[in-house]
């Protein structure tokens, strides 16, 4: 318990029942000047300093040196130690997560120490969500169809994680078939305020939390901090370490002003994005305040916040007031937690008012002036005005077939479909070179800017009823035009929860999306991390022999190249009654604002805004159908799951029954020959290059994920291992597994090399010999021969996901060493957290200046006597015998991450001290 050296620990009473808690208005009082004027999301951070003051990871001059913020209004450079109160997860991600706390039992075991020590010290939620595949679509029976093909391809690893979750204290299961993880959390398992029972006393405190998904920013709507981390640093939280953190920069965002008629939130949050990305928010935190939060929702907020690593920050930050009490009591909270939430707010000085907190730096935004609008096709920042949209995207044609590209005309565009029901403006085939090619077995031809996936997905909007709703009304004004979702267009609706369809059905709206192939596939993240499923093959055929660029258009919030599907070049983030239209449309070159979608059943033309709902009528029908009963219902009992859940059978005993035969959970090689000391840091000497990249290499370039191919080295694996190519499943569902993992590390099919000369995809170069290949075999090859390896790369690398594979296939890899022009935050954690060195150049210089091809040694010398952020001489041997020698900045930023390193990783330092 905290020693608490400000003398502020006091009693609140609220509805008969005493909770203690560490007041920062008493603190104030006591030494810690001015610090009311702090940002709220740093009052949350100032809180979990004091409650958790030890004199050793939080002392009295931490935090004192915490309340000097307002004296710089920026960062410090001091590290704090905090202390989340709990962890959030999804499958993909926490099942290596648990495969990792299985290992370190073992480990432990083998250690002679008591394998009951490994268990989370933090409450656990793991959410199955990432696992369900849009396999089936468009028809009545598309839910039943994913869930049970859901079931059969992860079976053995929903056994491992039942197993987990009887074997396991403070970690409990979501089932599959409940709902993503962010809205989940949003609707049930946050509380705003938390509460534990210590020593006989209730202690009341913020609702805080690191989550195994960057998209944990979500609940940030509702005033709960987190953030996404990579699985080795939840894991370290789930053990009871610290997150250490450099106390951040603050960004206020000031909104003012109201939405105009028939904005959605998405529109907002992708000016937002912009906006942010365009100011450079990279390892700060970003909180929203002014007037303007009055004229939003909590779930618009939500939206926002849930953008935040799509703006780079770490956090988007929305102060309690009273539409969380609102938003907590509409979803079924309990009163007393509510009224709770309402007297620690007030007291603790985290209430929204009308007095602007100190900020190191703002900017504003009157939401009048916000637009309909996209983005794509790579970025999510690449913000494009819906009434251009079709002119955008021609241009970015041209750079994606690397010259210019003839559109088809527009009415073409929309008529030439000759269905049932379709005007017959162009009977005639269409020429190739305008309108695309024929597509076997059908009537249509298929051309560039097509979209061939529309999808209303989870995460960033499906937690917010208002633009659910708005693409049901859209759905159902397009069916009573007789207006119908062009037929290359595959279409899906995989809500964040139950909820979702409970409302929609009340509504009567599900029916509409129903007849334009809107059908439920799942509950949980699909189109959105390339688990949109396959295309149909003559679709999928069609685009690839004729090189087309094929689009997607879906409601969530990544489209990096590659991510959404291997047959898509081109990805559009909009909102849910967009995807909507742009299903019926068909294609990015129509201009869906001034062209009509198609004609009703008297021939007139019907406009978009023929189609779209105002603004009174979604809010009346939210009214109306969204109750408070739904969610009571919905999460009454929502660890028990379905009867396919209920069924599976798990053997019990502390540490875990290993199936040398499975693909999909094995033993990593982590702790292999470990001893409880570490053995010294040795210096990186000759080492020969894996890669070198440019700028923007994302998580998802480096991390597996989407499907495999079966000529890939993962595929062959699986194939040596009697693995059928229909039952490969996903890189995400196989996590557990690290031999595929490591396999499928690099392996981007869109990732480039740029030591290979015109080639895509995850491929190096073997030296002296010169010989290419796959990027493990390299590697592989390389590890054979005793030789270190380095990636080097341009500015933004490991930007994305808080993808832990990115970190741990790097290592496996035999790469000692990631030297970049700038890293995102939690990646650069990661390679930290799997004891690999993260390095920036310095003075100007970058691998391009330094004239690199990807024939050199480079060795680094001195980490056996490392100091935070020290400056390392970095020596080049070109393959002519020139040499050079740079200066590199290590980013080991602090005093524990060093620590992490000097012991080989996060994980073999915690499982040490708990052994210790």
């Amino acid at each position: 318990m905290s020693l608490d050296s400000f003398s502020c620990k006091k009693t609140l009473s609220v509805n008969g029942k005493d909770y203690a808690y560490f007041s920062l208005a008493e603190a104030e009082r006591n030494g810690l000047m001015g610090i009311s004027k702090l940002p709220f999301s740093l009052k949350v951070l100032l809180e979990n300093l004091l409650r958790f003051e030890d004199g050793r990871s939080v002392t009295a001059d931490d935090i004192r040196d915490f309340a000097q913020w307002l004296d710089h209004k920026g960062a410090t450079g001091k590290e704090i130690a905090y202390r989340p109160a709990r962890v959030l997860m999804q499958d993909f991600t926490g099942v290596p997560a648990v495969v990792d706390l299985a290992a370190m039992r073992d480990a432990t075991q083998n250690l002679g120490g008591k394998t009951s020590a490994i268990n989370p010290q933090v409450p656990v939620d793991l959410v199955i969500d990432h696992s369900v595949m849009v396999d089936n679509f468009g028809g009545a029976g598309a839910f039943k169809a994913n869930v049970e093909r859901e079931y059969e391809r992860n079976g053995e690893r929903y056994t491992f994680l039942k197993w987990g979750q009887q074997a396991f204290e403070n970690f409990r299961v979501v089932p599959p078939g409940t709902g993503i993880c962010h809205q989940v959390n949003l609707e049930y398992l946050a509380q705003t305020v938390w509460t534990k029972e210590v020593d006989g006393e209730t202690i009341a405190y913020p609702d805080t939390l690191v989550g195994t998904d960057s998209h944990t920013t979500m609940v940030n709507g509702m005033a709960v901090l987190g953030w996404g981390v990579g699985g080795i640093e939840a894991e370290a939280a789930m053990l009871g370490q610290p997150v250490t953190m450099l106390i951040p920069e603050v960004i206020g965002f000031r909104l003012h002003g109201e939405l105009s008629e028939g904005i959605t939130a998405t529109d907002l949050v992708l000016v937002i994005v912009q906006m942010l990305r365009e100011k450079g928010v990279v390892g700060k935190f970003v909180e929203f305040y002014g007037p303007g939060l009055d004229n939003l929702s909590l779930e618009d907020q939500a939206t926002i916040a849930n953008m935040a690593p799509e703006y780079g920050a770490t956090c988007g930050f929305f102060p309690v007031d009273s539409e969380t009490l609102n938003y907590l009591k509409s979803t079924g909270r309990d009163e007393d937690r509510v009224a709770l939430v309402e007297a620690y707010s007030k007291e603790q000085g985290m209430w929204r008012t009308g007095d602007a907190p100190v900020f190191t730096d703002t900017l504003e935004l009157d939401l009048s002036t916000v637009v309909p609008s996209i983005s794509g096709p790579k970025r999510p920042q690449d913000r494009v005005a819906l009434d251009v949209a079709d002119t955008e995207f021609a241009k970015a044609l041209e750079t994606l077939k690397g010259g210019p590209v003839i559109a088809p005309a527009a009415d073409e565009a929309v008529m030439r479909f000759m269905g049932e029901g379709e005007a017959q403006l162009n009977p005639e085939p269409m020429p190739k070179n305008t309108m695309g090619y024929p597509v076997k077995n059908t009537n249509y031809n298929l051309g560039d800017g097509d979209i061939v996936v529309a999808a209303i997905t989870s995460c960033t909007n499906t937690s917010n009823p208002s633009v659910l709703i708005a693409a049901g009304l859209v759905a159902r004004n397009a069916r009573a035009k007789g207006l119908n979702v062009k037929p290359w267009v595959k279409t899906s609706l995989a809500p964040g929860s139950q909820v979702v369809t409970d409302y929609l059905d009340k509504a009567n709206l599900s029916a509409d999306l129903d007849a334009l192939g809107f059908n439920l596939v799942g509950y949980g993240c699909t189109t959105c991390i390339g688990n949109s499923g396959p295309l149909a093959e003559e679709i999928s055929e069609a685009i690839h022999e004729n090189d087309l660029v094929a689009c997607s258009v879906l409601s969530g919030n990544r489209n990096f190249e590659g991510r959404i599907s291997p047959d898509v070049r081109a990805n559009y983030l909009a909102s849910p009654p967009l995807v909507v239209a742009y299903a019926i449309a068909g294609t990015m070159h129509h201009n869906i604002v001034t062209q009509p979608l198609g004609q009703d059943q008297d021939g007139n033309d019907v406009y978009l805004k023929d189609l779209w709902p105002t603004t009174e009528e979604i809010s009346a029908i939210m009214r109306e159908t969204v109750t408070e009963e739904m969610f009571r219902t919905r999460y009454g009992d929502v660890f028990k799951g379905d009867a396919a859940w209920q069924g599976i059978q798990v053997g019990e005993g502390q540490t875990y029954s290993w199936d040398s035969t499975s693909t999909y959970v094995q033993n990593p090689p982590y702790f292999d020959g470990m001893t409880m000391q570490p053995e010294p840091v040795q210096d990186i000497e000759g080492a020969r290059l894996l890669s070198l990249f440019a700028d923007s290499i994302t998580t998802d370039h480096i991390s597996p994920a989407g499907a495999i191919k079966g000529d890939s080295p993962a595929g062959a694996y699986l194939v040596e291992h009697q693995v059928r190519p229909i039952e490969f499943n996903s890189y995400g569902s196989r996590r557990g597994n690290h031999e595929v993992m490591m396999r499928g590390t690099f392996a981007n099919i869109r990732i480039k090399n740029q030591m290979l000369d015109g080639v895509e995809g995850g491929y190096s170069k073997h030296y002296p010999s010169g010989e290419q290949g796959a990027m493990y075999d390299v590697a592989m090859r390389y590890a054979d021969e005793g030789v270190p390896l380095v990636v080097m790369a341009g500015k933004e690398y490991g930007t994305g996901s808080s993808r832990d594979w990115a970190a741990k296939g790097t290592r496996l890899l035999g790469v000692r060493a990631v030297i970049a022009e700038s890293f995102e935050r939690i990646h650069r954690s990661n390679l930290v957290g799997m004891g690999v060195l993260p390095a920036v150049f310095t003075d100007g210089d970058n691998w391009t200046s330094l004239g690199m091809k990807g024939d050199e040694k480079v060795t680094i010398r001195g980490l056996d006597n490392l100091t935070p952020r020290q400056e390392l001489e970095a020596h080049i041997e070109y393959s002519d015998g020139t040499t050079k020698t740079i200066t590199v900045l290590s980013r080991i930023d602090t005093e524990d991450e060093l620590d992490y390193f000097r012991s080989g990783g996060i994980l073999h330092y915690v499982l040490r001290n708990l052994n210790s």
